[in-house]
């Protein structure tokens, strides 16, 4: 590769690390919402899979039903997490133009 290749390679490389620098800042602002049991439980987290907040309908929050309240919690957060992916997989899609890139390459 000539020289001039190599040094426009490593400024694109140096350009999509700034941008993917950019799109993680982005993420860590933007949220989510998922809600299970009818929304008796609702979940916000953001784009680091940080939890951000959590609602409990008081009506769910019965002895009886706790167990079935601590399912409905874990379900909600799995499917906000899942859209976390979601939205980060269709982030990078934009960054790195549908390249397949390699894992970790950024």
């Amino acid at each position: 590769m000539p020289n001039g290749g190599m040094n426009k390679m490593m400024k694109q490389l140096q350009k999509a690390q700034a941008e993917m620098s950019r799109l993680q800042e982005e993420l860590s602002e933007k949220t989510v919402e998922s809600s299970s049991g009818g929304g008796a439980v609702r979940v916000v987290a953001n784009g680091q899979k940080q939890l951000v907040s959590l609602q409990i309908d008081p009506e769910a929050m019965d002895e009886d039903n706790r167990e079935m309240l601590e399912d409905m919690i874990i379900a909600a957060v799995n499917e906000a997490f899942n859209r976390v992916d979601e939205m980060v997989s269709s982030e990078m899609q934009k960054l790195t133009g549908g390249m397949n890139l390699p894992p970790g390459m950024f």
